[in-house]
């Protein structure tokens, strides 16, 4: 696995260095000195090179590269995986800073917890709460009781790692983000030629003790693709999305209106219990404290566009060009989107632009040699036209317009064009509190185009 790990500024100089095997020495940063940033090619070159022998995986982190070094085929997705863990050990040590002044004032912690989380180059403890339990900042503290120690003992070598015993909380509540990112590109009569949505639910969990979370999605929830299935099922309106308001609070037992939705690429946090899972698609978990990705997942069929729009443009001659186009909003009168910005090309020799529009704000910026449509607000089922008369610079050397796709960006809160939605959530635990439950959906823009 990994023989050596350093820690090396922006001149090549090693801040930290600790090696795991004998088959590599310090001399190896020299090496990374002299081949990649002597070189200048950190931001050019792949972040995985080797010389002599020796494989070099590195990642910029602030001022200083972290760089592992290994002799053998080692996995570099998961070395990498290690590094960004590593990373934020120190910053959760740290009050958030990772350079190298830090690392030098604190450099006993640090080689205390390159110890812990290393052991002959595997990767052991990477959970920050854990390491906490047994490596602190050197300040006193009343001795350990044996019943401490066993706790502490459980925590680092039992099947839950992410979480620590004795959370306390006054108010117990959770907190669930689903965030979705669409991606569509549409040809200029409406046909959608591609399309998909990029989502995760991410949570934010404030409960007392170990208690057990179980969450239903839709009642009809695929994953991956089964021959004969059909996964097109009707998207929601954004009235079954916003079943909650933008963070409103849904009860435990409450039921949202069947949805079908075909999940691919799906990863879990490693808390969720895949066996219950597979057996009936619920989300069981004992949750980690504070802020977590509990799941990951992409959709490409059932996607419903938030909007649709309809352009048609009319070149007169050389010298002008007329684009039509009606924006409609899908989504329903209850949801709205803020912060709509639509960036429609121009022939690269435009003049100037006479816009007619009868809601936001339009206007021609040579910067980006297209015309900005902004509108702060756009209520869903609305239809807005838009009409640009660009005037051309006559050229003499007439060449075709390549006609670039129209781009959007907006964001559109309590709705999901996947049509996933929380159907329950449930909290077990043995005293049996009662605890607040809060949902939110929101939908941003990706690479959402429409073709000239």
């Amino acid at each position: 696995m990994i023989s050596g790990l350093f820690f090396v500024n922006m001149k090549g100089e090693v801040v930290i260095s600790r090696i795991y095997r004998d088959d590599v020495s310090i001399s190896a940063a020299n090496q990374f000195r002299l081949k990649i940033i002597a070189a200048k090619e950190t931001g050019s070159s792949a972040p995985v090179r080797m010389f002599e022998g020796s494989t070099f995986v590195f990642k910029r982190a602030g001022n200083l590269f972290m760089v592992a070094v290994t002799r053998n085929n080692a996995n570099a997705a998961m070395i990498f995986h290690f590094m960004t863990a590593c990373v934020e050990i120190f910053r959760g040590y740290f009050n958030g800073k990772f350079d190298e002044e830090t690392l030098r004032n604190n450099f006993s912690l640090v080689y205390e917890l390159l110890d812990e989380i290393l052991d002959f180059g595997y990767p052991q403890t990477t959970v920050l709460d854990i390491l906490k339990l047994y490596i602190n900042l050197g300040v006193a503290s009343a001795p350990t009781t044996a019943e401490e120690t066993a706790k502490m003992t459980s925590a680092i070598t039992g099947a839950r790692d992410w979480r620590r015993e004795g959370i306390v909380y006054k108010t117990n509540q959770v907190h669930i983000d689903v965030l979705e990112s669409v991606n569509m590109l549409v040809s200029q009569t409406g046909t959608v030629l591609r399309h998909d949505v990029a989502g995760k639910i991410l949570m934010r969990t404030e409960l007392t003790g170990m208690p057990e979370c179980k969450i239903n999605l839709n009642d009809k929830l695929i994953i991956g693709r089964k021959s004969g299935a059909s996964s097109a099922a009707p998207a929601p309106s954004a009235g079954a999305a916003a079943a909650s308001s933008a963070a409103a609070p849904v009860p435990g037992g409450a039921r949202a209106k069947p949805r079908g939705v075909e999940l691919e690429d799906v990863t879990f946090h490693r808390c969720v219990q895949l066996s219950k899972f597979d057996a009936d698609r619920s989300i069981t978990f004992v949750p980690p404290d504070g802020e977590f990705e509990l799941m990951a997942y992409r959709i490409s069929d059932g996607v419903r566009a938030p909007f649709r729009i309809i352009p048609v443009v009319e070149e007169q001659g050389d010298t002008r060009v007329i684009i039509n186009l009606r924006l409609s909003a899908t989504y329903n009168t209850q949801t709205y989107a803020t912060n709509v910005t639509i960036v429609i090309p121009t022939p690269p020799n435009t003049a100037r632009a006479r816009i007619v529009t009868s809601s936001g704000r339009a206007r021609y910026e040579p910067a980006k040699k297209a015309i900005v449509w902004r509108l702060k607000r756009l209520n869903g089922q609305v239809e807005l036209p838009f009409q640009a008369d660009v005037e051309l610079i006559k050229s003499t050397k007439r060449r075709a317009w390549v006609r670039p796709p129209i781009s959007m960006d907006f964001h559109v809160p309590r709705y999901t064009s996947s049509g996933l939605t929380v159907r329950t959530l449930k909290v077990f635990e043995r005293s049996n509190y009662q605890s607040t439950k809060w949902v939110r959906y929101d939908t941003r823009a990706g690479a959402y185009q429409i073709r000239l």
